[in-house]
């Protein structure tokens, strides 16, 4: 009741004027020319019908998505928003597994994070852990207005980098009622603590710091983090798997910023400082984090899961409370899958989406199964 009273009282003072009003400017938004080929690395099923749209988020930035509806449906379905990998667009992993779930009777949204593909923001490729999990949530209020979808039964789906985002993003909002964090990146651990932690101390953190502050008088708009090519002989079993996805057919996306020269380097700065799953302990709602058994970021998805469940994990420094609804939380091991392998399912086919289906149509409520 405090808390209600305290943010009553903040209403008060801004309508009395205190604060300048908001005025709403529709001049500012930007007007997207979408393709309307298809130019997905994937072909298009013929159960589905696809359609482009665009929808805007609350910091005025309007994003671009594929939107997927089940040939044939009647009434309203359930829905599963899908954004990732971080780097990627909607080209890529994301319309794929939206287009599957389509396919097993959902209405889904492939969507281009803001600054990226054909969404828009200006410098292009820069990253806001804020406004990336606002991008998740704007996709729930656009799926959630529209006539075939049951705005009770919404879920979403993070890949790679935007598998933690995910996370953040059902932690904020409890309209999400279901969420997948496949082959997850904590993008937040990563920048701030380097891969498998062995950056985790002030000296390291400084020394990035000090790079990124002369980066910003010297370059701000330099980019960097593209997959590397050509692939050099010793390059690690990850890079390579990376290489095989966004540097061949099998992936390249001429607007991914993966497959081409990457991002700002500044522009996931914010990343660095921040540790954004922090209340993942207290998601009430199903949750599902899918990793492959040779995943290069495996670590991450066992530790988000774990402190998720129990408070506590290798890698968080802090220390919560274990969730209060455990029951429906679930971490799923695919044997012999690598990080890549769950973008598009890889030589072995590893995606579940049987089990995919299973998991949103029984935490979705009121959705029979097949």
């Amino acid at each position: 009741m405090k808390r209600l009273a305290i943010i009553a009282a903040l209403a008060v003072l801004l309508a009395s004027g205190c604060c300048p009003k908001q005025v709403k400017q529709d001049t500012m938004k930007q007007q997207l020319t979408l393709t309307q080929e298809w130019d997905k690395v994937f072909p298009l099923s013929e159960k589905v019908n696809h359609s482009k749209v665009t929808f805007e988020n609350q910091y005025g930035l309007t994003l671009a998505a594929d939107l997927y509806t089940p040939k044939e449906a009647e009434g309203k379905l359930a829905a599963i928003a899908v954004s990732g990998p971080f780097g990627a667009t909607k080209e890529q992993s994301s319309g794929l597994y939206a287009m599957r779930m389509a396919e097993h009777g959902f209405v889904t949204l492939a969507f281009d994070p803001s600054y990226t593909g054909e969404s828009s923001g200006e410098p292009r490729r820069t990253a806001s852990p804020d406004i990336n999990t606002e991008d998740f949530m704007a996709a729930v209020d656009y799926l959630s207005q529209l006539e075939n979808v049951d705005a009770d039964r919404i879920g979403i789906i993070g890949i790679c980098g935007w598998g933690g985002i995910a996370l953040n993003a059902a932690a904020a909002d409890p309209r999400i009622k279901a969420t997948v964090a496949s082959t997850m990146y904590d993008m937040s651990r990563v920048s701030g603590n380097g891969y498998y932690d062995s950056e985790d101390k002030e000296e390291s953190r400084h020394a990035a710091r000090e790079a990124m502050a002369h980066q910003r008088l010297s370059d701000p708009l330099a980019m960097a983090g593209g997959v590397i090519d050509p692939l050099p002989e010793d390059a690690p079993q990850f890079v390579k798997d990376y290489h095989a996805y966004y540097k061949t057919p099998r992936g390249y996306h001429v607007r991914s910023g993966n497959s081409n020269d990457g991002w700002r380097v500044i522009g996931t700065q914010a990343y660095a400082n921040t540790r954004f799953l922090y209340y993942i302990n207290e998601i009430r709602s199903a949750v599902m984090i899918m990793h492959g058994e040779k995943a290069h970021s495996r670590y991450f998805g066992e530790a988000a899961y774990h402190y998720m469940v129990d408070g506590k994990a290798e890698g968080y420094n802090f220390i919560g409370q274990p969730n209060p609804v455990p029951e429906n939380k679930q971490l799923l091991i695919i044997p012999g899958a690598s990080h890549c392998d769950l973008y598009d399912g890889g030589e072995g086919n590893y995606i579940p989406f049987d089990k995919l289906e299973q998991f949103f149509k029984e935490n979705l409520k009121n959705l029979p199964l097949y």
